[in-house]
């Protein structure tokens, strides 16, 4: 069900009450929120129908089968859920191959977290076969653990992703700090009972309990995130 990175211990380093960092993916540590919008857009101009703008904050963030469905369903494309992502997986596949543009502060952020072996997950709602794809360039060794979207009975919104995560890491999700772009990834993790860092990608966030908004991951730091636990 996931992928194990054993290039990074599990050890907490004393004295610190954050016992795992848990990150999105898509808008979060790349910039391809716009690529998965690209692709639909032009899938579904395939079939004959224009996507409305309004609905990209619909689908940002989501599972497949909702942003999937929620688009079939609004069009009346003529085109099953399952065919659907067929198409949206390669499409996106493509654009990454051609090019996966880090967001601002990841890989120095990736990079600290390694250094100081925090133990950290990857936590995403797209498909393993994107996900490896992704990692390949990112950098599978950064994560000791990863999860997809494909890989848990209820994915995003709902809090089984980052259970499952924190699990995995031996961590008590309340002891956890997430960083998500989406409303959708903060209702799962804060679902979960972890502390968030929100870095809105398309939609604003604004900030609540337990919940701290920044503009760019290189607002984030590893002090950054022990200090939202203390």
């Amino acid at each position: 069900m996931t992928t194990t990175v054993p290039a990074i211990g599990t050890r907490t380093a004393e004295g610190s009450a954050l016992q795992a960092v848990l990150l999105d993916m898509d808008g979060t540590l790349v910039d391809t929120e716009g690529f998965w919008w690209d692709v639909e857009c032009e899938v579904f101009a395939g079939l004959g129908h224009t996507l409305d703008d309004s609905w990209r904050h619909v689908v940002v963030g989501g599972p497949m089968t909702r942003s999937g469905g929620f688009l079939i369903e609004a069009t009346g494309a003529d085109i099953t859920l399952a065919e659907l992502t067929v198409l949206l997986n390669q499409g996106f596949e493509d654009r990454i191959d051609r090019a996966l543009p880090l967001m601002p502060g990841a890989a120095r952020l990736l990079g600290e977290l390694a250094a100081h072996e925090i133990p950290t997950a990857l936590v995403s709602a797209s498909h393993r076969r994107v996900i490896d794809r992704v990692l390949g360039i990112l950098g599978a060794q950064y994560f000791a653990l990863t999860v997809a979207g494909d890989e848990v009975a209820r994915t995003k919104p709902h809090p089984d992703p980052y259970l499952f995560a924190a699990a995995g890491l031996g961590a008590d999700p309340a002891r956890c700090a997430v960083v998500e772009d989406t409303a959708t990834g903060v209702a799962a993790a804060e679902a979960a009972g972890c502390h968030v860092v929100a870095v809105p990608s398309v939609a604003p966030i604004s900030p609540a309990a337990r919940r701290t908004v920044v503009r760019s991951l290189e607002e984030v730091d590893l002090a950054f995130l022990r200090g939202l636990l203390n």
